[in-house]
């Protein structure tokens, strides 16, 4: 068994092509998610036609990725699924990764069987798990089987079927602004205005943990919330088009963090380390502070401003050769001598004029 601990491990839908070559940014997350040099990596490949090739492929990355080991598993079928030997790899995984290819045959074998519910136990116990295109839709509870591309939505533009359940409350789809999947999402919340929309681009990941969901990667993650959804898709004929008048848009790039339950937006861009954080803190509750401080003495901020003007012109002028007949501080006497300095202005009210 793994030693895994500290509740669910993260979950990577990742929406398909994702970069294999340079940066592998979203790949390099989900191992570091999956532990790092510690790293025990299961690939599924069910869903893939590729045969063995695309064990391969996620091997040579995995490995180059630093992961300490990584093994293909792959049932063909609804009995290998509910087989001890396929399901045993699992056991000990800090990650699993489910490829791309036919969702519906992936959910077809995996939903439902033993090696399904060793899935959904691995990622209770603390491993990531993830996938790519087709690996991605199968973790929501309701997974979109098939459907039609196009940017509006139409009744029958789609259908699901079950999935792993990981991601409760929603419907993932992938290859989401390159395939223009945005009507076929957008129509199965019309239809289920209860479930969140969340569509995923290529070379992206929608990395959730708990009930936030981080974005990596190179595109965007696309969220429908149909909380407040006016829609006809309760008598709408077959292939009309359908109404969805309130649905709340969110397109989240890189780093922008959502709340799921909430339905908002929590942060975006690179967040300040905990340290510094701490640091800013520290010098904001000084200035505090020290206003307080100003404040009770009754000396005005503007004088120290006026003061450090005057210094800055005697300066200057000590620093000008000396015109004939005109006197000037010798070198041992204060060039900031003089009443004006020791005397602070004290609190006026602004008349408003200069």
């Amino acid at each position: 068994m793994s030693e895994l601990q500290g509740g669910p491990g993260a979950l990577f839908a990742i929406g398909g092509a994702e970069d294999k070559l340079k940066k592998r940014t979203v790949l390099q997350e989900f191992v570091e998610a999956a532990g790092g040099s510690k790293a025990r990596i299961v690939v599924v490949p069910t869903a893939s036609a590729l045969g063995q090739d695309v064990v391969d492929v996620y091997h040579a990355l995995f490995a180059a990725l630093g992961a300490q080991s990584v093994v293909g598993v792959r049932p063909e079928n609804r009995e290998d699924a509910d087989d001890p030997a396929f399901i045993a790899p699992l056991h000990d995984a800090t990650g699993i990764f489910m490829t791309g290819g036919n969702q519906l045959k992936l959910a077809g074998v995996v939903t439902g069987t033993a090696f399904g519910r060793a899935v959904t136990a691995a990622h209770a116990r603390g491993a990531a798990v993830g996938g790519t295109s087709a690996g991605a839709s199968i973790l929501a509870e309701h997974m979109i089987a098939f459907g039609r591309s196009g940017a509006t939505p139409r009744q029958r533009m789609s259908q699901l079927s079950n999935g792993l359940g990981l991601v409760q409350g929603a419907i993932v789809d992938q290859h989401f602004a390159q395939r223009n999947r945005y009507g076929r999402l957008l129509s199965l919340v019309a239809q289920s205005p209860g479930l969140l929309g969340i569509g995923v681009d290529e070379d992206t990941a929608a990395v959730v943990r708990g009930t936030h969901l981080e974005v990596v990667g190179r595109g965007a993650v696309t969220i429908f919330d149909g909380s407040r959804i006016n829609s006809n898709a309760h008598n709408a004929s077959r292939s009309e088009p359908l109404l969805a008048s309130g649905v709340v848009l969110h397109v989240l790039p890189a780093t922008a963090t959502f709340d799921l339950q909430a339905r908002v937006l929590l942060s975006y861009g690179p967040q300040p380390a905990a340290e510094e954080i701490a640091g800013l803190e520290a010098a904001e509750a000084d200035l505090r502070k020290l206003a307080k401080e100003i404040a009770a003495e009754g000396v005005s901020p503007k004088y120290y401003a006026d003061r450090k003007k005057r210094a800055g012109r005697r300066t200057a002028k000590a620093a000008r050769p000396a015109a004939a007949g005109e006197s000037r501080p010798g070198a041992t006497e204060p060039i900031t001598a003089g009443a004006d300095l020791d005397t602070p202005d004290r609190f006026e009210p602004d008349s408003g004029t200069a």
